[in-house]
């Protein structure tokens, strides 16, 4: 008698509502049952927890938290802008009401600076640092002008006609032909207030850790699309030659590597989590 194998029902992310120093933060937990290891994703600017579903729930045995940041999606505005030194201890809190110490991080882009701030404030509890399509804050090298001008507008992530007109010039890579791909991607940010896109952006002015990655001792990996108009790869070269244990790997992709290959993203982090180091 042939007795087909059980399909194990596929894990789903789910999202709760956090308490942090009396103020409420939305985060997701997306935890499958083989998961051995727990990573911790810091978002891109003005993106909000669904905006990473797809390559969340890419992971097979890496469970992921992951929290949108203030002002954006279901976490509220602050009355003051914050520095990423804040983003970092709020995810240190939010670590801790989830009885989780030990973690993997991932940042993407914006996220990336957050990532690298909370790997030098709590390097303890880090055990691999992957960095995607980012830089070392103040000294990097900038994308193109023209680029960088629609970045600044919050018309990026509020007006879904704005992003899919402007995908080549913002993103780069394939995202020009993957309309209805950009279009979805739009369609679920949900990404707060103007007032809270302002201070992510204000949160990163200024700031660098050009003088701390040598300090960061964990295994980093440098994940850069070979074609972003945003975040240039000779900025992963400038990462990985700084970080202590840094290597530099190219995605034949633009900016939205992370969102046009989420699959084959997530496959290159669990493995980079898994390998010997």
């Amino acid at each position: 008698m042939n007795i087909e194998p059980q399909q194990t029902e596929k894990a789903k992310m789910v999202i709760r509502t956090a308490d942090v120093w009396g103020r409420p933060v939305r985060y997701a937990d997306y935890h499958p049952e083989s998961a051995g290891q727990t990573l911790l994703l810091f978002n891109g600017i003005g993106a909000n927890i669904e905006s990473a579903e797809r390559f969340i729930t890419s992971f097979e045995n890496v469970r992921v938290i992951i929290f949108d940041a203030p002002g954006v999606g279901g976490t509220p505005t602050p009355t003051l802008p914050y520095r990423l030194s804040h983003v970092a201890d709020m995810a240190a809190s939010l670590l801790n009401q989830l009885d989780i110490y030990d973690v993997h991080v991932f940042g993407v882009s914006w996220g990336g600076g957050a990532a690298q701030q909370f790997a030098h404030m709590y390097g303890n509890r880090v055990l691999s640092l992957t960095l995607a399509a980012t830089a070392a804050g103040a000294i990097m090298i900038p994308g193109s002008p023209k680029t960088l001008l629609k970045m600044v507008t919050p018309k990026r992530h509020s007006d879904p006609t704005f992003m899919i007109q402007n995908a080549l010039t913002l993103y780069g890579g394939t995202v020009a032909v993957q309309e209805e791909l950009m279009r979805e991607f739009s369609e679920a940010l949900d990404h707060g207030t103007p007032v809270g896109y302002m201070y992510q952006l204000s949160a990163i002015v200024g700031w660098t850790s050009w003088h701390y990655l040598p300090k960061l001792k964990m295994p980093a990996l440098v994940l850069m699309g070979e074609d972003d108009p945003i975040v240039p790869i000779a900025n992963g070269r400038i990462l990985a030659s700084r970080l202590d244990r840094g290597k530099l790997e190219v995605m034949p992709c633009g900016h939205l590597f992370m969102v046009t290959m989420p699959v084959e993203t997530a496959q290159r982090v669990e493995r980079f989590i898994f390998e010997p180091h």
